[in-house]
Protein backbone atom coordinates (compact mmCIF):
# COMPACT_ATOMS: atom_id res chain seq x y z
CA UNK A 1 0.00 0.00 0.00
CA UNK A 2 1.12 3.57 -0.15
CA UNK A 3 2.58 4.94 2.25
CA UNK A 4 0.85 8.07 4.12
CA UNK A 5 2.66 11.59 3.75
CA UNK A 6 4.42 12.66 7.07
CA UNK A 7 3.18 15.69 8.43
CA UNK A 8 5.36 18.75 8.50
CA UNK A 9 7.31 18.59 11.80
CA UNK A 10 6.72 21.20 13.98
CA UNK A 11 3.64 22.58 12.27
CA UNK A 12 1.68 22.25 15.18
CA UNK A 13 4.37 24.79 17.13
CA UNK A 14 4.49 27.39 14.02
CA UNK A 15 0.61 27.48 14.32
CA UNK A 16 0.93 27.98 17.90
CA UNK A 17 3.28 30.74 17.58
CA UNK A 18 1.29 32.36 14.62
CA UNK A 19 -1.66 32.57 17.02
CA UNK A 20 0.21 34.02 19.66
CA UNK A 21 1.23 36.78 17.32
CA UNK A 22 -2.24 37.61 15.90
CA UNK A 23 -3.76 37.66 19.77
CA UNK A 24 -1.15 40.09 21.06
CA UNK A 25 -1.49 42.08 17.95
CA UNK A 26 -5.46 42.23 18.31
CA UNK A 27 -4.02 43.25 21.97
CA UNK A 28 -1.87 46.08 20.41
CA UNK A 29 -5.09 47.86 18.30
CA UNK A 30 -7.39 47.62 21.55
CA UNK A 31 -4.30 49.39 23.34
CA UNK A 32 -4.81 51.72 20.28
CA UNK A 33 -8.38 52.46 20.53
CA UNK A 34 -9.61 55.97 21.61
CA UNK A 35 -12.79 56.14 23.85
CA UNK A 36 -14.39 52.74 23.16
CA UNK A 37 -15.60 51.10 25.63
CA UNK A 38 -14.16 47.44 26.74
CA UNK A 39 -17.41 45.76 26.18
CA UNK A 40 -18.30 47.80 22.84
CA UNK A 41 -15.04 45.78 21.42
CA UNK A 42 -16.29 42.77 23.20
CA UNK A 43 -19.88 42.96 21.11
CA UNK A 44 -17.61 43.17 17.72
CA UNK A 45 -15.33 40.29 18.33
CA UNK A 46 -19.21 38.25 19.21
CA UNK A 47 -20.31 39.37 15.95
CA UNK A 48 -17.19 38.13 14.08
CA UNK A 49 -17.71 34.77 16.15
CA UNK A 50 -21.23 34.22 15.47
CA UNK A 51 -20.45 35.08 11.52
CA UNK A 52 -17.70 32.44 11.21
CA UNK A 53 -19.49 29.71 13.62
CA UNK A 54 -22.69 30.16 11.79
CA UNK A 55 -22.10 28.10 8.40
CA UNK A 56 -19.90 25.71 10.31
CA UNK A 57 -23.17 24.76 12.89
CA UNK A 58 -25.22 24.52 9.25
CA UNK A 59 -23.00 22.12 7.04
CA UNK A 60 -21.96 19.83 10.48
CA UNK A 61 -25.72 20.16 11.18
CA UNK A 62 -25.59 20.40 15.37
CA UNK A 63 -27.92 22.20 15.50
CA UNK A 64 -28.30 25.79 17.50
CA UNK A 65 -28.92 24.37 21.19
CA UNK A 66 -26.98 21.63 21.58
CA UNK A 67 -27.82 17.57 23.48
CA UNK A 68 -30.61 18.84 26.42
CA UNK A 69 -28.40 17.21 28.67
CA UNK A 70 -25.51 19.69 28.15
CA UNK A 71 -27.80 23.13 27.36
CA UNK A 72 -26.78 24.43 30.96
CA UNK A 73 -23.16 23.46 30.89
CA UNK A 74 -23.09 25.33 27.01
CA UNK A 75 -24.89 28.06 28.80
CA UNK A 76 -22.59 28.74 31.79
CA UNK A 77 -19.26 28.25 29.10
CA UNK A 78 -20.64 30.72 26.83
CA UNK A 79 -21.48 33.05 30.13
CA UNK A 80 -18.15 32.61 31.85
CA UNK A 81 -16.28 32.84 28.34
CA UNK A 82 -17.31 36.10 27.43
CA UNK A 83 -17.05 37.28 31.15
CA UNK A 84 -13.84 36.59 30.97
CA UNK A 85 -13.16 38.57 27.46
CA UNK A 86 -14.73 41.52 28.38
CA UNK A 87 -12.63 41.75 31.81
CA UNK A 88 -9.52 41.19 29.94
CA UNK A 89 -10.30 43.81 27.16
CA UNK A 90 -10.89 46.13 30.20
CA UNK A 91 -7.84 45.29 31.90
CA UNK A 92 -5.88 45.98 28.76
CA UNK A 93 -7.05 49.29 28.27
CA UNK A 94 -6.67 50.38 31.88
CA UNK A 95 -3.35 48.63 32.30
CA UNK A 96 0.47 47.90 30.44
CA UNK A 97 -0.41 45.48 27.77
CA UNK A 98 2.34 43.11 28.92
CA UNK A 99 1.46 43.11 32.74
CA UNK A 100 -2.44 42.10 31.75
CA UNK A 101 -0.93 39.56 29.40
CA UNK A 102 0.98 37.68 31.94
CA UNK A 103 -1.32 37.46 34.64
CA UNK A 104 -3.92 35.58 32.24
CA UNK A 105 -0.77 32.87 31.97
CA UNK A 106 -1.99 32.21 35.45
CA UNK A 107 -4.97 30.44 33.63
CA UNK A 108 -3.48 26.41 33.69
CA UNK A 109 -2.59 26.80 37.53
CA UNK A 110 -6.10 28.13 38.02
CA UNK A 111 -7.19 25.45 36.34
CA UNK A 112 -5.91 22.19 37.81
CA UNK A 113 -6.84 24.17 40.88
CA UNK A 114 -10.73 24.03 40.10
CA UNK A 115 -10.41 20.74 38.59
CA UNK A 116 -9.15 19.77 41.86
CA UNK A 117 -12.64 20.93 43.26
CA UNK A 118 -14.98 20.41 40.69
CA UNK A 119 -14.08 17.34 38.77
CA UNK A 120 -11.87 15.68 41.33
CA UNK A 121 -8.59 15.32 39.72
CA UNK A 122 -5.59 14.64 40.98
CA UNK A 123 -3.86 18.11 42.85
CA UNK A 124 -0.15 17.56 44.08
CA UNK A 125 2.43 18.89 45.95
CA UNK A 126 3.95 19.99 42.74
CA UNK A 127 0.57 21.97 41.33
CA UNK A 128 0.31 23.63 44.72
CA UNK A 129 4.13 25.10 44.51
CA UNK A 130 3.29 26.03 40.70
CA UNK A 131 0.11 27.92 42.46
CA UNK A 132 2.07 29.85 44.83
CA UNK A 133 4.67 30.81 41.93
CA UNK A 134 1.76 32.17 40.12
CA UNK A 135 0.33 34.04 43.04
CA UNK A 136 3.30 35.70 43.70
CA UNK A 137 3.89 36.85 39.75
CA UNK A 138 0.40 38.40 40.24
CA UNK A 139 1.75 40.18 43.42
CA UNK A 140 4.72 41.80 42.03
CA UNK A 141 3.06 42.29 39.15
CA UNK A 142 -0.07 44.64 40.99
CA UNK A 143 2.47 46.06 43.74
CA UNK A 144 -0.17 46.47 46.40
CA UNK A 145 1.15 49.92 48.77
CA UNK A 146 0.92 47.79 52.22
CA UNK A 147 3.75 45.49 50.49
CA UNK A 148 5.86 48.05 48.20
CA UNK A 149 4.77 51.50 49.84
CA UNK A 150 2.34 54.47 48.77
CA UNK A 151 4.94 55.22 45.63
CA UNK A 152 4.25 52.56 43.34
CA UNK A 153 6.21 53.26 39.81
CA UNK A 154 6.30 52.09 36.56
CA UNK A 155 2.74 51.81 36.25
CA UNK A 156 0.51 53.00 33.15
CA UNK A 157 -2.04 55.96 34.49
CA UNK A 158 -3.11 55.97 37.99
CA UNK A 159 -2.28 53.67 40.52
CA UNK A 160 -5.95 52.92 41.12
CA UNK A 161 -6.44 52.14 37.20
CA UNK A 162 -3.49 49.62 37.31
CA UNK A 163 -5.26 48.18 40.79
CA UNK A 164 -8.52 47.74 38.86
CA UNK A 165 -7.16 46.10 35.82
CA UNK A 166 -5.11 43.85 37.90
CA UNK A 167 -8.37 42.75 39.49
CA UNK A 168 -10.32 42.38 36.30
CA UNK A 169 -7.38 40.56 35.19
CA UNK A 170 -7.48 37.81 37.53
CA UNK A 171 -11.17 37.86 37.35
CA UNK A 172 -10.96 36.99 33.44
CA UNK A 173 -8.53 34.09 34.46
CA UNK A 174 -10.51 32.39 36.76
CA UNK A 175 -13.60 32.78 34.39
CA UNK A 176 -11.35 31.47 31.91
CA UNK A 177 -10.33 28.48 33.96
CA UNK A 178 -13.75 27.76 35.06
CA UNK A 179 -14.87 27.75 31.33
CA UNK A 180 -12.17 24.95 30.87
CA UNK A 181 -13.33 22.89 33.49
CA UNK A 182 -16.70 22.95 31.74
CA UNK A 183 -15.45 22.23 28.46
CA UNK A 184 -13.64 19.36 30.17
CA UNK A 185 -17.13 18.14 31.89
CA UNK A 186 -19.18 18.30 28.48
CA UNK A 187 -15.86 16.75 26.45
CA UNK A 188 -16.70 15.44 23.02
CA UNK A 189 -20.34 14.93 23.00
CA UNK A 190 -20.98 18.60 21.95
CA UNK A 191 -19.38 20.04 18.39
CA UNK A 192 -16.60 22.42 19.01
CA UNK A 193 -18.39 25.03 16.91
CA UNK A 194 -21.65 24.64 19.18
CA UNK A 195 -19.34 25.95 22.31
CA UNK A 196 -18.06 29.04 20.44
CA UNK A 197 -21.83 29.82 19.19
CA UNK A 198 -22.64 29.65 22.80
CA UNK A 199 -19.96 32.16 23.48
CA UNK A 200 -20.83 34.40 21.01
CA UNK A 201 -24.14 34.65 21.18
CA UNK A 202 -24.23 34.75 24.80
CA UNK A 203 -21.43 37.31 25.01
CA UNK A 204 -23.09 39.50 22.36
CA UNK A 205 -26.43 39.50 24.55
CA UNK A 206 -24.58 40.58 27.48
CA UNK A 207 -22.76 43.15 26.04
CA UNK A 208 -25.15 44.74 24.40
CA UNK A 209 -27.71 45.04 27.82
CA UNK A 210 -24.41 46.21 29.60
CA UNK A 211 -24.20 48.73 26.89
CA UNK A 212 -27.73 50.42 26.94
CA UNK A 213 -27.19 50.19 31.30
CA UNK A 214 -23.86 51.81 30.90
CA UNK A 215 -24.92 54.32 28.62
CA UNK A 216 -22.04 53.63 26.50
CA UNK A 217 -22.96 52.53 23.19
CA UNK A 218 -21.35 54.67 20.59
CA UNK A 219 -19.62 54.19 17.13
CA UNK A 220 -15.96 55.35 16.91
CA UNK A 221 -15.51 59.07 15.85
CA UNK A 222 -12.87 58.47 13.45
CA UNK A 223 -11.90 56.16 10.60
CA UNK A 224 -8.71 54.47 12.31
CA UNK A 225 -10.41 53.15 15.51
CA UNK A 226 -13.62 51.61 12.77
CA UNK A 227 -10.38 49.65 11.31
CA UNK A 228 -8.84 48.40 14.33
CA UNK A 229 -12.16 47.26 15.41
CA UNK A 230 -12.27 45.20 12.89
CA UNK A 231 -9.14 44.62 12.82
CA UNK A 232 -9.53 42.53 16.53
CA UNK A 233 -11.95 40.83 15.06
CA UNK A 234 -10.56 39.26 12.15
CA UNK A 235 -7.10 38.94 14.57
CA UNK A 236 -8.98 37.31 17.41
CA UNK A 237 -10.83 34.83 15.16
CA UNK A 238 -7.30 33.84 13.25
CA UNK A 239 -5.93 33.25 16.89
CA UNK A 240 -8.32 31.07 17.63
CA UNK A 241 -8.47 29.11 14.56
CA UNK A 242 -4.53 28.27 14.73
CA UNK A 243 -4.69 27.11 18.02
CA UNK A 244 -7.66 25.01 17.68
CA UNK A 245 -5.34 23.58 14.28
CA UNK A 246 -2.21 23.14 16.60
CA UNK A 247 -4.26 21.32 19.11
CA UNK A 248 -5.93 19.11 16.28
CA UNK A 249 -1.75 17.87 15.26
CA UNK A 250 0.32 18.58 18.97
CA UNK A 251 0.27 17.64 22.09
CA UNK A 252 -1.55 20.07 24.14
CA UNK A 253 1.78 20.24 26.73
CA UNK A 254 4.00 21.65 23.76
CA UNK A 255 1.62 23.66 22.65
CA UNK A 256 0.77 25.22 26.61
CA UNK A 257 4.46 25.37 26.72
CA UNK A 258 5.22 27.52 23.09
CA UNK A 259 1.81 29.65 24.08
CA UNK A 260 4.54 31.61 26.45
CA UNK A 261 5.33 33.59 23.65
CA UNK A 262 2.28 35.40 24.32
CA UNK A 263 4.50 37.25 26.61
CA UNK A 264 7.45 38.01 24.69
CA UNK A 265 5.00 39.26 21.85
CA UNK A 266 3.59 41.59 24.39
CA UNK A 267 6.90 42.75 25.83
CA UNK A 268 8.18 43.48 22.60
CA UNK A 269 4.55 45.25 20.76
CA UNK A 270 4.95 47.06 23.96
CA UNK A 271 8.18 49.11 23.48
CA UNK A 272 8.18 49.11 19.73
CA UNK A 273 4.58 50.66 19.55
CA UNK A 274 3.67 52.00 22.96
CA UNK A 275 6.91 53.14 24.02
CA UNK A 276 6.26 51.78 27.90
CA UNK A 277 9.20 50.31 29.35
CA UNK A 278 8.37 47.24 31.84
CA UNK A 279 9.73 47.42 35.22
CA UNK A 280 11.61 44.88 36.74
CA UNK A 281 9.23 43.87 39.00
CA UNK A 282 6.97 42.77 36.03
CA UNK A 283 9.96 41.10 34.26
CA UNK A 284 10.10 39.09 37.88
CA UNK A 285 6.57 38.54 38.04
CA UNK A 286 6.70 37.54 34.22
CA UNK A 287 9.36 34.96 34.82
CA UNK A 288 7.31 33.77 38.26
CA UNK A 289 3.94 33.05 35.65
CA UNK A 290 5.55 31.71 33.26
CA UNK A 291 7.88 29.37 35.27
CA UNK A 292 4.38 28.52 37.00
CA UNK A 293 2.22 27.65 33.52
CA UNK A 294 5.36 25.80 31.49
CA UNK A 295 5.58 23.58 34.99
CA UNK A 296 2.06 22.89 35.14
CA UNK A 297 1.69 21.88 31.09
CA UNK A 298 5.23 20.28 31.52
CA UNK A 299 3.22 17.91 34.16
CA UNK A 300 -0.02 16.99 32.36
CA UNK A 301 2.06 16.15 29.11
CA UNK A 302 4.26 13.99 30.71
CA UNK A 303 1.42 12.30 32.92
CA UNK A 304 -0.88 11.98 29.70
CA UNK A 305 2.60 10.14 28.11
CA UNK A 306 2.80 8.07 30.60
CA UNK A 307 -0.81 6.51 30.57
CA UNK A 308 -0.75 6.16 27.02
CA UNK A 309 2.74 4.12 27.75
CA UNK A 310 0.66 2.13 30.13
CA UNK A 311 -2.47 1.77 27.66
CA UNK A 312 0.41 0.57 25.02
CA UNK A 313 1.85 -2.37 27.62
Amino acid sequence: GTKKKAACPGLGLFYTILSAFLFSVASLFLKKIEDVHSVEVSAFRCVFQMAFVLPGLIYYKTGFLGPKGKRIFLFFRGFLGSTAMVLLYYAYQVMPLADATVITFTSPVFTSLLAWIFLKEKYSLWDLLFTLFAITGVILIARPPFLFGSHVTGIEGSYTNHLKGTIAAIASTLSAASTIVILRKVGKSVHYFLSIWYYAVIGLIGCVIALFVLNEWRLPHCGRDRVFLILIGLLGLGGQVFLTKALQIEKAGPVSIMKTMDVVFAFILQVLFLNHLPTWWTVGGALCVVASSSGTAIRKWRHSVKKAKQREI
